[in-house]
């Protein structure tokens, strides 16, 4: 299949990114705060040369853009484009939740062509080529079915459920909290969970794996106003993301659907 040899590469990468990322913290990392105050860790930096490195040597014609690199406005003429998130989750990181992941997609005009997020501390690593569907570990994710005795569960944001914002989902849904967008998304895709939501603003690098495991499990996804997501754009935010998985009930998706609105 197309874009294996690219897969190949991702996959090596990724598992080295992640031994590190543990090694760091188990050993130490320093943090800081970024100029908008959020945290990034040493391990965050490390793992982002490790995949800078790794990928752009064997790849040295494609674009990168990620989260812990200045951004480059060269990438906006490449025909591929590298988009990352070195650690997602940098506070579950820090406080050794086991749910912070590495999230690296390859974009060809604005789509996601290879993606994979892997979480080291449980050893799964998620991966798609466009056209190949879902795999994890390597081995093809089978598809869940609707289990209509049990509520959905969909992951928020805390400070998103607090306000109130989708309290509509309340009594027909159970909430898991979102501490890493790309890992929700993961577990989105292989129908672990049934559905993602957030109107907080998202980058590129946080969701763009994660969306194309999404459509290739047979789920959905869409920016929190219900556009397609395109990639590699000279502002790569959105305003939120919706996601569901291919086993989330019609229920949920039409009372999610209502919700689009309020953010528009």
């Amino acid at each position: 299949m197309e874009w294996t040899q690219e897969l190949t590469r991702l996959e090596d990468a990724m598992r080295d990114a992640g031994t590190e990322a543990l090694r760091l913290a188990s050993a130490g990392f320093e943090t800081i705060k970024k100029p908008d105050q959020s945290p990034v860790t040493s391990a965050d930096l490390a793992v982002n040369q490790i995949l800078h490195t790794q990928l752009l040597s064997a790849f040295p014609h494609d674009g990168w853009l990620s989260e812990e690199s200045p951004d480059d406005a060269v990438r906006l003429q490449k025909d591929r484009v590298w988009v990352v998130d070195p650690i997602d989750g940098t506070k579950a990181f820090i406080n050794r939740v086991p749910e912070f992941c590495i999230s690296v997609a390859l974009i060809e005009q604005s789509h996601p062509i290879v993606g994979a997020i892997y979480n080291p501390s449980t050893n799964e690593l998620f991966t798609a080529i466009r056209g190949g569907g879902l795999r994890l570990n390597r081995k093809p994710v089978a598809s869940r079915q609707v289990d209509m005795a049990q509520q959905p569960v969909i992951a928020l944001s805390s400070w998103e459920r607090q306000t109130g914002r989708f309290a509509a989902l309340d009594s027909s849904t159970q909430h898991r909290p979102m501490l890493s967008i790309a890992w929700a998304l993961a577990l989105t895709a292989c129908g672990r969970i049934d559905a993602v939501a957030t109107f907080e603003p998202e980058n590129e690098w946080d969701v763009a794996a994660g969306a194309l495991l999404i459509t290739e499990s047979g789920g959905s996804i869409t920016d929190g106003s219900g556009q397609a997501l395109t990639f590699n754009r000279p502002t790569p935010r959105y305003r939120g993301i919706i996601a569901t998985s291919p086993c989330c009930p019609a229920s949920l998706s039409q009372a999610l659907a209502k919700l689009v609105p309020a953010s528009s």
